[in-house]
């Protein structure tokens, strides 16, 4: 190694850069909490990925967080379009990056996911951010808004209700139990009411692939937009942490595909933990041969030796959990239940 290459490393290494197999990118930094929930707070609205073409779903989200006993802020660029996205990349990050700066705002809400998340993430205020911690909650495309934003500053975020989200009870009082009262929460599948009476579930069941208990950081969303940042500096370290996934609509040949792709990338190397949750009208391409989803899952998580399951009751469903992204949790992969080892707000 040359002097100047040496000098050139170490000033990366001095302004708190480490080099791996993605290149130059931002070593890990501290975690940072976002203060609860109380009522009367601010709510930011904004669109960061898919244009609203209907404007009364935008008052649909409104009446729900005046609901929630908050109060509602529409993004300047909240009702934009540009093509198929809620407006320009730019104007998106702006409405981001004004409500993280603005004292008022507790929580920032997207209406919707949809696709777009990944362009805005250049134009975001990482430093602004990592100083005006606020909750930020968002599920599908969102993910790789939520994943970069912890990435980036430490901030823990969630996977959880986009604006337009069911808000229907039991997911309200997860939503409220998490962020408003701090609570930790042991998260499990629920008895599907079509099994009535019967001895055995047949329904949200968990299919464990290895069996035992693990802890660390809550890393994952979904699979397709995960994959799709995997390479940038906005994906968080998985050392260590316990990766979820879920996925709607995707091909089993492509979740398989994707998982692979993380395999690859080392991604799944030395994970603790791993948890699948549902994968919503994914199905086998019905050539003759094909694998099961739960055989790929198989194949691909197995080997890794480390405590894993099938089948939690997260992804595009009716009821979506409040997890922290970035938060210390316990897994245990017999029982299918991921609890909670601290509270996500302070």
């Amino acid at each position: 190694m040359n002097r100047r290459l040496f000098l050139a490393l170490a000033s990366l290494v001095s302004a708190g850069f480490t080099l791996n197999a993605r290149g130059a990118t931002p070593t890990n930094p501290s975690i940072l909490k976002p203060r609860r929930l109380k009522p009367g707070d601010a709510v930011g609205i904004i669109s960061p990925a898919g244009a609203t073409f209907v404007e009364d779903e935008l008052n649909i989200v409104v009446e729900a967080v005046k609901a929630l006993n908050l109060v509602p802020k529409v993004g300047e660029h909240a009702l934009d379009r540009y093509g198929y996205l809620a407006g320009k990349d730019k104007d998106r990050a702006a409405d981001i990056n004004r409500f993280f700066a603005d004292p008022e705002i507790a929580l920032i809400l997207p209406i919707r996911g949809g696709w777009g998340c990944a362009r805005v993430l250049p134009y975001l205020d990482y430093e602004l951010i990592r100083r005006n911690p606020k909750i930020i909650t968002g599920f599908s495309d969102l993910t790789s808004l939520i994943l970069a934003i912890h990435a980036k500053t430490g901030l823990i975020t969630f996977h959880g209700p986009n604006g337009f989200s069911s808000w229907r009870a039991p997911q309200t009082d997860i939503f409220r139990k998490v962020l408003f009262a701090g609570e930790k929460l042991t998260f499990e599948n629920s008895p599907d009411p079509d099994d009535g009476d019967r001895l055995m579930r047949t329904k949200n069941r968990i299919r464990t692939i290895v069996p035992g208990r693990a802890r660390g950081r809550l890393i994952g969303g979904n699979l397709s937009v995960l994959t799709s940042i995997v390479g940038s500096p906005y994906l968080p370290a998985f050392d260590d942490a316990i990766l979820f996934v879920e996925d709607i609509g995707e091909d089993v040949y492509k979740i398989d595909r994707m998982l692979t792709q993380l395999k690859l990338a080392g991604l799944l190397d030395n994970l603790a933990g791993f948890i699948f949750g549902q994968c919503v009208n994914c199905s086998a391409s019905g050539e003759y041969g094909s694998f099961t989803l739960e055989e790929v899952i198989r194949q691909h998580i197995q080997p890794l030796k480390i405590p894993a399951w099938y089948g939690a009751s997260i992804g595009h469903l009716e009821i979506l959990y409040t997890l922290g992204i970035g938060l210390q949790v316990e897994i245990d992969a017999n029982r299918g239940t991921l609890t909670m080892l601290e509270p996500a707000v302070v």
